[in-house]
């Protein structure tokens, strides 16, 4: 829809990864120098964390894309929770090894021969496990049996292990002592830097046509830093519904408002770019749907003018309830401006999708 509108060539913030879009900020270019690194040392093991939506699978879409397969011969593999005689069994798989039924002791000489051909034929081979925190003891030592395969003192086989962060403290417990002694280099990607939120949205936008349309203030950039925390995938989802208003509408310039109006959006719908702030401690009751906490809070309010009616020799408790008074008409104002607001939300988007049927109608006649 949005691109239809700014007149784009595809959709740049898509949540899929896709190396196409690979932004290299400045702890993508660390990660990728300890790559380059490992890769040359030809041997080991090489481990790269991130928070989630940090771009480790674009990272390493990236470097798939730049290997040379005429040197390198490189699989990856997922790892979903798999004990060591299934992990065994999808790199096996992914070296075109497909006799399921193979015995472990099998499937292993089967590998090795496979890595011997590939290195007699002068390539490299490199295992790429995505999701490393999932993996149990198990597949880790099994992982770490393959890089025991060597060729005339060299190693066959090369691994990188991709994880959220929480691998990181898996890395430093006792079981894994061996495994980190084979560990020649990591990193931990962080978040983008305020200042690199610019050129990451007009990097992505330009893959797609973009030539300004819409523009975007300095302060929109800094509100999207504040709700996304920097993390790309945040940022994606965020632009994502952030365009999608602005063809919704027809906005050519994108402001700090549009930003904001769609990060709270987003919060309330339990999609938020960032993590969902706490709720306030007064807004606990105000679970049902808007129409039921107007309702409510005009129910209290009632109630409230009437007790103070009744109470008005009481000073301190007329304050007390005054107080509460005004509280719950600050909450009512903002619930009322969020039925507003959604309420022409539906009409806008109503509007839009009648207008394409009658387009639709008329092509058809026309045709």
């Amino acid at each position: 829809m949005y691109d239809q509108f700014y007149q784009f060539q595809g959709r740049p913030f898509q949540l899929t990864p896709d190396p196409h879009f690979y932004f290299e900020s400045g702890t993508h270019r660390k990660a990728l120098s300890y790559l380059g690194y490992g890769l040359a040392q030809g041997e080991g093991f090489i481990v790269i964390t991130g928070e989630i939506g940090a771009g480790k699978t674009t990272l390493v879409g990236h470097v798939m894309n730049t290997i040379d397969p005429a040197r390198l011969t490189a699989i990856k593999i997922v790892s979903t929770q798999v004990q060591g005689d299934d992990l065994l069994r999808l790199v096996a798989q992914g070296f075109a090894i497909t006799d399921e039924h193979l015995p472990k002791a099998q499937m292993l000489q089967r590998i090795e021969a496979f890595l011997h051909a590939q290195a007699r034929k002068g390539l490299r081979t490199l295992l790429i496990v995505d999701e490393a925190q999932n993996l149990p003891h198990s597949a880790v030592e099994e992982l770490r049996m393959l890089s025991n395969f060597q060729l005339g003192g060299q190693a066959l086989l090369q691994i990188f292990l991709l994880g959220q962060p929480e691998f990181r403290d898996l890395m430093h417990g006792p079981e894994m002592e061996q495994l980190r002694q084979r560990v020649i280099a990591t990193h931990h990607l962080e978040p983008m830097l305020e200042s690199e939120i610019e050129p990451y949205i007009a990097h992505r936008l330009s893959l797609v046509g973009w030539q300004g349309d819409p523009h975007f203030t300095p302060e929109a950039f800094a509100a999207i830093f504040r709700a996304t925390d920097g993390i790309p995938r945040r940022v994606n989802a965020l632009m994502s519904r952030v365009l999608l208003l602005g063809a919704v509408d027809q906005l050519h310039e994108i402001d700090a408002q549009a930003i904001e109006t769609v990060a709270a959006d987003m919060a309330g719908d339990g999609t938020s770019a960032s993590s969902a702030p706490e709720p306030e401690a007064g807004d606990a009751e105000m679970a049902p749907s808007t129409g039921d906490q107007l309702h409510q809070v005009r129910d209290e309010l009632d109630d409230l003018r009437r007790s103070i009616g009744q109470s008005a020799s009481l000073t301190d408790e007329q304050r007390e309830l005054a107080s509460r008074l005004a509280g719950i008409g600050d909450r009512l104002a903002r619930l009322e401006r969020q039925n507003e607001e959604q309420e022409a939300a539906l009409r806008r988007v109503l509007t839009l999708l009648v207008d394409w049927v009658e387009a639709d109608d008329h092509a058809v006649r026309a045709a």
